[in-house]
């Protein structure tokens, strides 16, 4: 029975590590398209993000036949809960993403005052996050979860960066929805930090 509940573990370490590549590409792929202006790359968005729903699908149904079959108790009980929360935040990142997507859609020539603000850093510490965050749960490792929620203050730090810029350096017509990006960038830092404590819980049984 303990062999059998290892392997199912292992398979839903892979899931996640999966899941937790899409919302990277995904975040990514949002910066591009802001600099590009690049349609086929807003089309790769939309398939990024039914991936990670399907992704989302299949790692809870993994979840509950472990949850069901196995019948883990105690710290094997909080690893499998902890990652059927994780999920809902992985999978609100990819929707974070899609709503980028769409700003960019309805307009397209951003790319000039994007590069005026530190977009691309937001966007880089954010990926990192989600990396670092399944990764945390995956090697059970408690400081690396802390250091993702040590990295969500960097994300506030550059929305008020972003902010403080877009007033004194952009016009009107694009500011909004500079501010609105780079909001949904930091919501999706928001989303790494609530795995990273869904990991912190499944170790110390504390949230």
């Amino acid at each position: 029975m303990r062999d059998a509940y290892q392997r199912e573990l292992l398979k839903l370490h892979d899931s996640l590590i999966e899941m937790g590549n899409t919302c990277e590409k995904i975040i990514h792929e949002t910066y591009q398209a802001l600099i590009q202006n690049d349609t086929d790359i807003l089309e790769d968005i939309e398939r990024l993000e039914s991936s990670i729903n399907r992704q989302e699908r299949q790692i809870e149904r993994d979840c509950m036949n472990l949850l069901l079959l196995q019948q883990p108790v105690a710290t094997d009980l909080r690893e499998v809960s902890s990652a059927l929360k994780m999920i809902t935040d992985l999978e609100r990142i990819g929707d974070q993403a899609f709503d980028i997507a769409d700003i960019i859609r309805k307009h397209p020539n951003l790319s000039e005052d994007v590069k005026k603000v530190p977009m691309q850093e937001m966007a880089q510490v954010t990926m990192e996050m989600v990396h670092e965050s399944v990764m945390s749960y995956v090697k059970s490792d408690l400081a690396q979860a802390k250091k993702v929620l040590g990295m969500d203050d960097k994300v506030d730090e550059l929305f008020e960066v972003i902010h403080r810029s877009v007033k004194a350096n952009i016009e009107q017509e694009t500011a909004l929805e500079i501010l609105m990006i780079a909001k949904y960038y930091e919501r999706i830092g928001d989303h790494a930090t609530n795995v990273a404590e869904w990991v912190e819980y499944s170790i110390t049984g504390e949230h």
